[in-house]
């Protein structure tokens, strides 16, 4: 929700960048929220900060979508890549060195060595919910499925000292869940409503001659591109405090009525 924040802040800054003292505050805030995106250490924050850039330049040119489409079009080559022959196997990790590291550059390197706690348990319900889609790919398994059903299809190899899951906790990406709950058809119409609202959104940007308008349709494009970022790592959507402000991401009705008289 902090990483949300940030291109708001900015939006504002520019907007009210004459004002006497709003200017000053807005500028004075987004330092204060960047520090705490960066003290929440939160991994997958810093990452959806990072695509929020990339957004706002992906909009700019016109290749909001394209990016997308090409977004899913090398996950799902990762996924077959990985699959093939039982690919993923090489990528197992040594459960006596997965650990939680309190030290944060410790923490970093784990990360992308995948030695982190919570990147290898992400590993090993992955690879459960990829097992389950196999199963039921059409229907899925239904809502709330995922941890009665998920260990009986785990891969000892990816088990953790956490895996125990005391919490009930589900398979921590929204995309795979999506498809495990509700089988590929359900994935496949989320990723056709997301794909419509980056459209709508970028549309609205360069159709648009009025400043906020414009501004309507690139933070809905920015924003809308961090929480999809987050919810490939994790389930947010399932939670009201992240589901509000992604369904939020509708451009208001009088944006979308200016816009279609321009149709």
């Amino acid at each position: 929700m902090l990483v949300c924040f940030v291109p708001l802040l900015i939006a504002f800054r520019v907007k009210y960048n004459s004002h006497p003292w709003l200017g000053r505050l807005f500028l004075l805030l987004i330092p204060i929220f960047l520090v705490a995106v960066f003290f929440s250490y939160a991994r997958g924050a810093w990452l959806a900060l990072a695509a929020g850039g990339a957004a706002w330049f992906l909009i700019r040119h016109k290749l909001l979508v394209t990016g997308f489409v090409i977004s899913v079009i090398i996950g799902t080559t990762a996924l077959f890549w990985l699959k093939q022959n039982d690919r993923y196997l090489q990528y197992a990790h040594d459960f006596k060195t997965t650990i939680f590291h309190k030290n944060f550059n410790e923490h970093l390197i784990a990360t992308y060595r995948l030695k982190d706690v919570s990147t290898a348990e992400r590993f090993y319900r992955w690879i459960a919910g990829v097992r389950m889609i196999k199963d039921n790919p059409v229907i899925g398994f239904g809502p709330g499925s995922f941890y009665p059903n998920y260990k009986e299809y785990t891969v000892p190899a990816f088990k953790t000292w956490v895996s125990n899951n005391k919490d009930h906790s589900t398979v921590h990406n929204y995309f795979l869940l999506l498809a495990v709950e509700q089988g590929l058809p359900g994935l496949f119409f989320f990723l056709l409503l997301t794909g419509a609202m980056l459209f709508f959104a970028q549309r609205i940007y360069h159709s648009s001659s009025a400043p906020f308008h414009k501004a309507i349709g690139m933070l809905t494009g920015v924003i809308l591109v961090m929480i999809l970022v987050v919810n490939f790592l994790s389930d947010l959507i399932e939670t009201d405090k992240t589901g509000s402000l992604f369904f939020c991401a509708f451009p208001p009705d009088n944006c979308i009525s200016q816009f279609k008289k321009r149709l």
